[in-house]
C-alpha cells in the first residue's frame, strides 16, 4: 500500500513537471511569435503597405528568443523521447509521426539563426533588405508548420 501511494505520487510529480514544461514551451513560443511579428511585418504607418525595414536589435532579440524556444522544446521534451527514456506507446506513437516535422523545422531555423545571428542591417541595401525578408517569410512558414504539429504532439503528453 505504501509502495503504491508512492509510486502514485511519482507519477503525479512527473505529470506536474511534464505540465510546467509545456506551459513553459507554449509561452516561450507565443513570446517569440510576437517578436517575429514585429520583426517580420510591421508596416511604417497606416497608410503605408510597405514594411518597416527590420532593426538589428528586432532582429537579435528575435533570434535569442528563437533559440531559447528551440533549446526549452529540445532539451526539456524532444530529448527524453531521443534518447530512449520514454516509455509510454502513446509519446511514442505520436513522436514518431510529428518528430520529422520538428526536426525539419529546428534544422531550417537553426541555419536561420546562424545565417543572420551576427548580421547588420543595412537600410540602403534594397537587396540585402529583400533577402532577409524573404527568409523571414520563410521562416513564418516554418513556425506556423511547425507550432501546428508542436500542439498535435503537446496534446499527445496530457
Amino acid at each position: 500500500m505504501v509502495e503504491d501511494r508512492i509510486q502514485d505520487v511519482k507519477v503525479e510529480n512527473r505529470r506536474s513537471k511534464i505540465t510546467q514544461t509545456i506551459e513553459s514551451l507554449v509561452n516561450s513560443r507565443e513570446q517569440m511569435l510576437v517578436s517575429f511579428a514585429l520583426l517580420a511585418g510591421m508596416p511604417a504607418s497606416e497608410t503605408d503597405s510597405d514594411p518597416v525595414a527590420p532593426q538589428p536589435k528586432m532582429l537579435q532579440s528575435f533570434l535569442q528568443q528563437l533559440v531559447d524556444y528551440l533549446a526549452l522544446g529540445h532539451f526539456e521534451i524532444y530529448q527524453r523521447i531521443k534518447e530512449g527514456n520514454e516509455r509510454r506507446g502513446k509519446i511514442l506513437e505520436a513522436a514518431t509521426k510529428y518528430f520529422p516535422t520538428l526536426l525539419e523545422t529546428t534544422d531550417f531555423l537553426i541555419e536561420f539563426n546562424d545565417k543572420y545571428d551576427a548580421f547588420e542591417v543595412d537600410h540602403t541595401d534594397k537587396e540585402e533588405l529583400d533577402m532577409l525578408r524573404k527568409d523571414l517569410r520563410q521562416v513564418g512558414q516554418a513556425l506556423s508548420k511547425r507550432a501546428d504539429v508542436e500542439d498535435l504532439f503537446l496534446e499527445s503528453l496530457g
